[in-house]
């Protein structure tokens, strides 16, 4: 018999509608961004918005990182298995974003905020690089009030997976907390995804105070590294680097924890392998991704958010954790095939080889 995933799975994040454009390498220098990076506008970022509308053949898609992600776990899972939180304002961009989620079948619980618009993101794509400028607004306004009217909370009483990412952090604590309480009290499962490495850098106390209630943590090798250094683990004197990717798993999945489930942490690396270290288990698992031919590539954005949509969707499901990274590494792979974070129009059904192993190493 199948398992009822009815509201199973609750998201927490920024909804915002992106900005994309391919731009040149002059237009990150004048804004002072890297190839590869998310970061929140300040105001000398503001007039990038208006500048890539003006200027560049921009185009307006569904964003926001869970968002994103429940968005594409929603095409794997039965309908209505998700359902996404986060402030928007009462405007067309709103209305886009709800079309998007709803084209997916993805029912959205946001909280409308009726003198802020609705955020947005400018994604600047250089070659298969992009660079992430987000503009909060009305997403910045969600507050814990909203959560726990009755209505809603019946939302988070009724899930058995909750995921939230970093971004979070900046804009309410409160729910977090509140969540991974009722997900530790309940026996349920608590996912976070450090999402950039402002967050680490930034949020240190939150990201510390809240890892002991984590089940699964995602991240990339430079959230990562962010994290190490934000924790002070590197040697005195020395930098970290994608060498220590392994080790710093590890080192965060041995951190204490609350409750009785083995904490689960899973580091991608783009192109590269996949980094999983689980806190009852000596060594760390190395899983193998098959490189997307240059040819085929359209940008990176939205890889990670679908890697983790579809490892939830899978391991939801009771499904091993190698399956898990596998279905996490074919949707990333579908959607760099794509121009946004977009999923491929028709029906999305991952199927497990026999064949998908990781290597094990000591660490």
């Amino acid at each position: 018999m199948s398992q009822d995933l009815r509201g199973a799975l609750v998201g927490f994040c920024n909804p915002l509608l992106d900005i994309s454009a391919v731009v040149g390498d002059d237009l990150l220098a004048e804004y002072k961004l890297k190839a590869n990076d998310a970061i929140m506008a300040s105001a000398e970022h503001l007039p990038l918005f208006q500048t890539l509308m003006d200027k560049y053949d921009a185009k307006l898609l569904p964003g926001g990182s869970a968002q994103n992600t429940l968005r594409g776990a929603q095409l794997l899972l039965p309908s209505g298995s998700a359902v996404f939180f986060g402030a928007v304002g009462d405007d067309e961009n709103a209305r886009k974003l709800k079309q998007a989620a709803e084209k997916a079948n993805l029912r959205t619980n946001y909280m409308v905020n009726k003198d802020k618009p609705t955020g947005t993101c400018a994604l600047l794509i250089t070659g298969h690089n992009r660079s992430m400028v987000a503009n909060l607004s009305a997403a910045e306004t969600y507050s814990f009030e909203h959560t726990r009217t009755p209505e809603n909370w019946k939302d988070i009483e009724n899930a058995k997976f909750y995921y939230i990412t970093g971004f979070f952090f900046a804009v309410s604590p409160d729910t977090i907390q509140a969540v991974a309480q009722h997900a530790l009290d309940n026996g349920k499962t608590f996912t976070m995804n450090l999402s950039a490495p402002f967050v680490a850098q930034f949020f240190t106390q939150h990201v510390e105070k809240t890892i002991p209630y984590i089940d699964i943590l995602f991240g990339n090798e430079s959230e990562a590294i962010a994290l190490g250094e934000a924790m002070k683990w590197a040697p005195e004197g020395a930098k970290l680097n994608v060498g220590d990717v392994k080790w710093i798993a590890k080192r965060v999945a041995d951190m204490p924890k609350l409750g009785k489930k083995p904490r689960v942490v899973v580091f991608t690396q783009g192109a590269l392998e996949t980094v999983v270290a689980v806190s009852n288990e000596e060594g760390v698992r190395v899983y193998p991704v098959t490189k997307v031919p240059d040819s085929e590539v359209g940008d990176t954005n939205g890889a990670g958010d679908a890697f983790v949509a579809a490892f939830l969707a899978e391991y939801m499901q009771d499904k091993s954790l190698d399956v898990s990274v596998e279905a996490g590494h074919w949707l990333g792979g579908q959607v760099v095939r794509q121009i946004g974070p977009n999923y491929p129009d028709g029906e999305l059904k991952f199927v497990a080889s026999s064949s998908f192993a990781p290597t094990i190493e000591k660490i």
